[in-house]
């Protein structure tokens, strides 16, 4: 696996692990940098992948996706990077192309139960009171 020790013993793919690639596949697909097809390809891929480097190698070729707000358009020239923090932050309801997580804790100061959603464009938590429960 590239960039892991010799000798190491590959990572499994996990359930989180998939779906981060699905999601952020999802996201190309609906930017139409890809077309129905490959995004099925790919998926499949991704989901039949035992191993976390295989399950990559599906995503390997597309670009990052920039964060909303820090790319520079066309013609314009780009500053200094912008170091974004990956933060937590609690939300009433989770947002489009947030990922769910089995995460869940119980708020100490409200007491309600809640889950943690992953979003895929910056790896930021978010907090989202668990109808569940």
């Amino acid at each position: 696996m590239p960039g892991s020790a010799p000798g190491s013993p590959r990572r499994l793919a996990g359930e989180a692990d998939r779906e981060r690639l699905v999601a952020f596949l999802r996201e190309h697909y609906a930017r139409g940098q890809l077309d129905l097809a490959e995004l099925d390809r790919r998926v499949e891929a991704v989901l039949s992948a035992q191993y976390a480097d295989e399950a990559a190698a599906a995503v390997a070729d597309l670009p990052q996706l920039a964060v909303p707000g820090t790319a520079a358009g066309p013609g314009t020239t780009a500053g200094p990077p912008v170091r974004r923090r990956r933060g937590h932050a609690q939300a009433a309801k989770p947002a489009a192309g947030w990922i769910p997580t089995e995460e869940r804790f119980r708020d100490p100061t409200t007491r309600a139960v809640m889950r943690v959603w992953i979003d895929p464009a910056d790896q930021s938590r978010h907090y989202v009171p668990d109808p569940d429960s």
